[in-house]
């Protein structure tokens, strides 16, 4: 029994500790101060990122923990001291659909442009249309519009701001835009809204490739999300009912089995996940490029 409690309470402190650990890699604001002779230690820098953590997250660590510890007292398997809370923490990242930079972005050029169309065929230059947009551009463009006015402010040229804006963006899809914005900017004239017209029919079409593809790769991310969602439940009932069908993974052979199978699950579910990431391409406008 005292042994029992001792791996109970090593455990649940080593998990703790490894969590934190985790969490207090992220890099934190204070941690770019200038180094002192006296520094916190690692037992206080982890309380401190601890702390820091958002209270949803820390909640789910500590109910992690509490799984792995009824699992292993349940069935008095030591692998599911760790694979209760890695299940419980890296599943639903491991299942979730990746973001799509690339088509957020698109979206957002796409309105952008829409919107610098409309201020062109009031007889203003790309430059200032890009000037009057910029509080009415999308979330995801606002910043570098901003940084593309102050420039422009500045004394930059409108084609030397849009193209630091490409560098910033640092997207293929940001560079097709901002390149025929570079041309419609350097030719002006009444041909520029045909240019915009032109640049948002593009957008578009490109949108509706991706949102199909998107479409197409999200479908064995929902096949393999339900098969181990019932996979997950047929097996937590059959330990609970039958556990003497399991029996055989209590050794330590069996205990050993397990620890593979369930690190080649999660292997494969690593994977599928970086299979249906989005490939990235190579950018049309490169710095150093006239």
């Amino acid at each position: 029994m005292t042994n029992s409690l001792v791996v109970l309470l090593s455990s649940f402190v080593g998990l703790l500790g490894l969590a934190t650990l985790v969490h207090g890699l992220v890099p934190q604001a204070d941690r770019h101060r200038p180094s002192t002779p006296a520094g916190p230690s690692r037992l206080q820098r982890a309380a401190h990122a601890w702390r820091g953590a958002p209270r949803r997250w820390r909640m789910l660590v500590i109910a992690a923990v509490i799984g792995g510890i009824l699992g292993f007292a349940l069935t008095g398997w030591v692998v599911l001291l760790v694979a209760v809370p890695a299940a419980v923490l890296g599943l639903p990242w491991l299942l979730s659909t990746p973001p799509n930079r690339e088509l957020v972005l698109l979206q957002a050029l796409d309105q952008w442009v829409r919107l610098l169309n409309g201020s062109i065929l009031t007889g203003k230059s790309v430059g200032d249309a890009i000037r009057a947009t910029r509080r009415q551009s999308p979330e995801a463009l606002k910043p570098a519009i901003q940084t593309a006015v102050s420039r422009m402010d500045g004394r930059w040229s409108p084609s030397d701001a849009l193209r630091a804006m490409a560098d910033e963006l640092d997207a293929p899809e940001a560079d097709a835009v901002i390149a025929a914005l570079m041309l419609a900017s350097q030719r002006g004239g009444t041909g520029t809204s045909d240019t915009l017209l032109g640049i948002a029919e593009a957008t578009q079409d490109r949108l509706r490739a991706m949102r199909e593809v998107e479409a197409e790769r999200a479908k064995p991310r929902i096949v393999v999300r339900q098969v181990t969602m019932i996979t997950l439940t047929v097996l937590g009932v059959a330990l609970v009912v039958g556990g003497g069908y399991f029996a055989p993974y209590g050794s330590a052979l069996g205990q050993t089995v397990l620890a593979v199978l369930l690190a080649s699950f999660v292997g494969s579910l690593v994977v599928l996940r970086q299979r249906t990431m989005p490939r990235r391409r190579e950018r049309i406008l490169v710095a150093g490029q006239s």
